[in-house]
């Protein structure tokens, strides 16, 4: 059985949360939440959050209501473009510099290490 948790309009550049959600991809959620508590990154609180709720969504999804974090796989982890929003900084000369904050959609799936094997 598998979840799921999606995160939407999240405020950092999807490359910046690519490079924290390519640690944990395909680890056990117990090893990736102690990943993401001890890595100096801002992305990797938005992603321990969104891991926490996929699990939470998948022991909800189960009729015992009882699995232990080891038991539990990270299927699929990505991040999407959200998106941007433009804005405009003053530049010598009368020019305009265009500035893009660009925000990210985060997907992480979960799913159950028995039915892997």
């Amino acid at each position: 059985m598998e979840a799921r948790a999606l995160k939407r309009y999240i405020g950092s550049s999807p490359r910046k949360m690519r490079l924290v959600v390519d640690l944990i991809r395909n680890k056990r959620v117990d090893e990736a939440v102690s990943i993401l508590r001890f890595t100096n990154k801002n992305a990797a609180k938005v992603v321990e959050q969104t891991l926490v709720s996929a699990y939470s969504n998948l022991v909800n999804k189960l009729d015992s209501g009882r699995l232990s974090q080891n038991d539990v796989i990270i299927k699929e982890a990505f991040v999407n473009e959200g998106p941007s929003m433009k804005r405009v900084l003053p530049a010598p000369q009368g020019r305009a510099n265009r500035i893009q904050k660009r925000s990210a959609h985060l997907t992480v799936v979960v799913e159950q290490l028995e039915e892997i094997k």
